[in-house]
């Protein structure tokens, strides 16, 4: 239905949403957002689009899979008003971003590869005792003692206290899920998505269980990294059509 409405004649607002199973109020946001050209009017004042806006909404419909939305529209908005080169700039920050994710996958992958139930990173905690403070432990992650804490209340590290100066005390295992929670922040995991990894792992004893949310994260990656295919495909044929 989309192909057709390529390369028709003129179209209705609910040619437009029928065809990309859209609603027409759907349809006029987007004109009205930049994302679409400007509509042609009927002597009566109703809205006529052309196979030229159908190509538009197939492009950027094709760009959110790939780029997300905000993204994708501040695309399209370039694109319509003639500034090509601040679109391409945008595409190239988007995959810019999945080749930031690759290779924080691949640093994620690395780490737990050297991780072991017991292992510790060096410097972290001091030789001999097993245990770390908030402050060296930060600094071994390259975060603030803040953002440790944040952890803390999150549910992904529970130092105890030591009793005598009620100092938050990190064990090997707190060094272990310190590191893991580091790591999959950095490959945009929420808190609240992390949480239950590292409570898996707790439970199980062992990394194991992170195997099937590695895989779900690099099944992500690979999916829209042929969206971005797919998008510039779409994106490539409507510049073509404008001309």
């Amino acid at each position: 239905m989309a192909r057709k409405l390529q390369s028709g004649g003129r179209l209705r607002p609910i040619d437009l949403a029928r065809g990309y199973g859209l609603s027409t109020q759907a349809v006029r946001n987007y004109e009205e957002a930049g994302i679409l050209p400007d509509a042609g009017r009927t002597a009566h004042g109703y809205r006529t689009y052309t196979p030229l806006h159908a190509r538009a909404l197939g492009a950027f419909l094709a760009l959110v899979s790939g780029h997300g939305h905000r993204a994708a529209a501040s695309i399209m908005r370039a694109v319509n008003r003639g500034a090509v080169d601040e679109a391409y700039r945008l595409i190239d920050e988007s995959h810019a971003q999945l080749l930031d994710d690759r290779r924080t996958l691949r640093a994620v992958e690395g780490a737990l590869r050297d991780l072991a139930p017991t292992a510790v990173p060096a410097g972290a905690v001091a030789s001999g005792s097993g245990r770390t403070f908030v402050g060296p432990l930060a600094a071994e992650l390259g975060i603030r003692p803040a953002t440790l804490r944040k952890w803390e209340r999150a549910g992904l590290v529970r130092p105890r206290r030591d009793p005598l100066t009620g100092y938050r005390v990190y064990d090997e295992a707190d060094v272990r899920d310190a590191r893991l929670a580091r790591q999959l922040r950095r490959g945009g995991y929420l808190l609240e998505q992390i949480a239950p990894v590292i409570a898996q792992v707790r439970s199980a004893g062992g990394l194991e269980p992170l195997e099937a949310t590695l895989r779900d994260w690099r099944d992500r990656v690979s999916a829209r990294g042929r969206a971005m295919l797919t998008g510039a495909a779409e994106l490539e044929a409507y510049l073509r059509e404008r001309g």
